[in-house]
């Protein structure tokens, strides 16, 4: 700690293409420290210049690069040696910063906290699905083989070879073992990255947050709603299906590459991407909100949400969906990719108004116990406490 007993964290964070969740849990993180008296900086790494080389030499320049970024190890030390943070805390290395960061850091003898967004520890392609279905076949692995088989990573074999030669550099270098603790977002997450061969001592759930705190509203519900991307692994497909076997409206927000199945279903009402305020008030005048996912979410914001403005969710009993949302409770859990199991369930929410907004004010007493701003603090600076301890001890 400094003299004045105020805590420093550094954030380091590599943008995606495009920007999704885990910018937004970043910039709210960020804010909640703050506000808890931390002085935060940022070290931000960028994937949208990153580009595919017409030559062979810039492909293996690239892949380099992509294993161990000098680039990225110099920024580190540099900002590190210029502003000596108490904890480093990274959302996502991959792929401009890679985990020289982690090196670079270990070398000054700053811990560092990772926040487990994803699978990426455990699968090359972050998110253990493939074909349509769930995928561990490279959970436990030291040296993630399928993944290179199947060309997971972006359909290719050559981008597939790359990321998991770097996974096994990494665990053979001992660059993952310089990391002070994981922070999972769930205990489903946590214990396949135990199986995945992370350290179980070093892991802790913290939940995502939702600050500030969007309220329940006080109209009529109405309809079921989905939120989100419109893609495969979130279940679109299920969805689309489903619809025609429901007597309700089904709206829907978002964008996606599916966005054609939506459009096209006559059962849909598709309202395009819309802005948070927009969102808040579609969730609060919903009588659920729909997540048929057939993939091992992490944490969606969106179940956050609708927690927070007392609305149930209808989830597939998948991952960590089934351990945030409980049965009869604060929602409705169907079998995934199950197009009937899921009409079923939303049929039967359309015509138990009563019971659902039973159902979502239970769901906003578990955001106002669990996933409010001050509770994340709580955790995360039992964390950050745990992390320097450890460096302490090592020191």
């Amino acid at each position: 700690m400094s003299p004045d007993g105020q805590l420093r964290v550094l954030q380091v964070h590599t943008r995606y293409r495009l920007p999704g969740g885990e910018e937004a849990v970043v910039e709210a993180e960020r804010a909640l420290l703050t506000r808890h008296g931390v002085e935060v900086e940022q070290l931000m790494f960028d994937n949208a210049g990153l580009r595919e080389s017409r030559s062979p030499f810039g492909d293996a320049r690239l892949a380099l690069e992509a294993v161990w970024s000098r680039t990225a190890y110099r920024r580190m030390g540099a900002r590190l040696r210029r502003g000596r943070a108490h904890v480093v805390h990274v959302h996502n290395t991959f792929s401009a910063a890679s985990a020289s960061v982690y090196a670079a850091a270990s070398e000054l003898g700053v811990p560092v906290v990772q926040t487990l967004h994803n699978y990426r520890f455990v699968c090359p392609k972050a998110t253990v699905f493939r074909d349509g279905r769930p995928c561990t076949d490279c959970v436990g692995r030291a040296v993630p083989w399928p993944a290179v088989v199947h060309a997971c990573v972006r359909g290719s074999h050559r981008q597939s070879l790359v990321v998991a030669t770097g996974t096994a550099f990494h665990r053979l270098r001992g660059t993952y073992g310089t990391i002070s603790r994981y922070i999972a977002l769930t205990e489903f997450q946590r214990n396949l990255m135990i199986a995945g061969g992370l350290p179980a001592d070093r892991i802790t759930v913290v939940p995502n947050f939702l600050d500030p705190d969007p309220g329940v509203g006080d109209g009529q519900r109405s309809g079921l709603l989905y939120v989100g991307r419109l893609s495969p692994e979130k279940g679109i497909h299920v969805l689309a299906a489903a619809a025609p076997l429901v007597a309700g409206d089904v709206t829907v927000i978002g964008s996606g590459p599916m966005e054609g199945t939506v459009r096209s279903n006559g059962h849909l009402r598709w309202l395009g991407p819309l802005d948070a305020t927009a969102v808040r008030i579609r969730m609060q005048a919903a009588i659920a909100v729909v997540a048929p996912s057939v993939w091992f979410e992490g944490f969606p914001l969106v179940l956050l949400e609708a927690f927070a403005t007392g609305t149930p969710v209808i989830a597939s009993r998948i991952g960590s969906l089934a351990g945030v949302v409980e049965e009869g409770m604060t929602g409705l859990l169907v079998e995934p990719n199950d197009a009937e199991s899921l009409s079923r369930s939303m049929t039967w929410a359309l015509e138990h108004p009563l019971e659902m907004a039973a159902m979502g004010r239970r769901a906003r007493d578990r955001y106002e116990r669990r996933y409010r701003g001050d509770h994340h603090w709580t955790a995360l600076a039992e964390v950050y406490s745990a992390a320097m301890a450890n460096t302490e001890a090592a020191g």
